[in-house]
């Protein structure tokens, strides 16, 4: 399991215990890009074009805003598992 993959797997294992910059790199390495940044609210794009805006809860990151990423990259991918 590469290191891709085991953050995925932390993710959907348990989305209120990933630290904010896990969660930034895994959405990074699944080819999402940071378009921009006002305050701490980041808005992040899926290859396809999805919009979410995300932004950290002391130094985790929101167990919603994980849940809503797998939703999205999950649909992407053409994979139902969550």
């Amino acid at each position: 399991m590469n290191r891709s993959e085991a953050l995925l797997h932390k993710a959907r294992r348990n989305p209120n215990g990933l630290k904010f910059r896990e969660f930034e790199r895994l959405m990074r390495r699944c080819g999402w890009a940071q378009h921009r940044q006002r305050g701490s609210h980041r808005t992040w794009y899926s290859p396809e074009g999805y919009r979410i805006i995300v932004q950290p809860e002391h130094s985790m990151a929101k167990g919603y805003q994980v849940r809503q990423f797998l939703r999205q990259y999950n649909e992407e991918a053409g994979n139902e598992k969550e």
